[in-house]
């Protein structure tokens, strides 16, 4: 379990990595794309696509599965040790594409943030002040219940002559007794 975890962390690794390699420049995918496709169908000289970079996920599962297949088969002639491999091959392809995913949304909030860089700062400064202002409102609010509230008894209570009535007096004027 614990070769797979470092097996799984390392393939997120490689595969932002490989995303932020791609976003660089497409040159392994452009040679691909010549030697595979007739002049007619090969990729404009503008187009940044890559074998992970600007691709649809299932394109991305089936570049990424085909790379660790054929590394896999390598490494299976060259060390003969079977160990776990489906679970390890498995770590590698899910982490991989998980990293490519992480990738794509650093790269792709790193570009908002530059482009809205004062704007955002005017966001978090103003949420800030709002923020402060509703918990003075709110510390206002409590002083005003605790000084309404003390307020209120004094308020409510009639004032009374300085006798008081008795018990049983106040009894008949409730009309509990007779």
């Amino acid at each position: 379990m614990t070769i797979e975890l470092i097996v799984f962390v390392g393939a997120i690794l490689f595969g932002i990595l490989l995303y932020w390699r791609e976003s660089n420049g497409n040159g392994m995918y452009r040679f691909v794309n010549k030697i595979v496709n007739s002049k007619a169908l090969q990729m404009k000289a503008d187009d940044k696509t890559g074998f992970v970079y600007q691709q649809k996920f299932i394109l991305r599962l089936v570049y990424v599965t085909a790379l660790f297949l054929v590394l896999m088969l390598i490494m299976k002639f060259l060390i003969p040790i079977n160990y776990t491999t489906v679970s390890i091959f498995a770590s590698l392809i899910v982490g991989t594409i998980i990293g490519t995913y992480v990738a794509t949304f650093v790269l792709k909030s790193g570009k908002i943030i530059e482009e809205k860089g004062d704007s955002i700062e005017d966001i978090v400064s103003d949420t800030f002040e709002k923020g402060k202002d509703f918990i003075e409102d709110i510390t206002s609010k409590d002083d005003a219940e605790e000084l309404s509230s003390d307020e209120v008894p004094e308020e409510n209570t009639p004032i009374e002559p300085n006798e008081k009535k008795s018990a049983r007096e106040r009894l008949k004027d409730k009309g509990y007794l007779k």
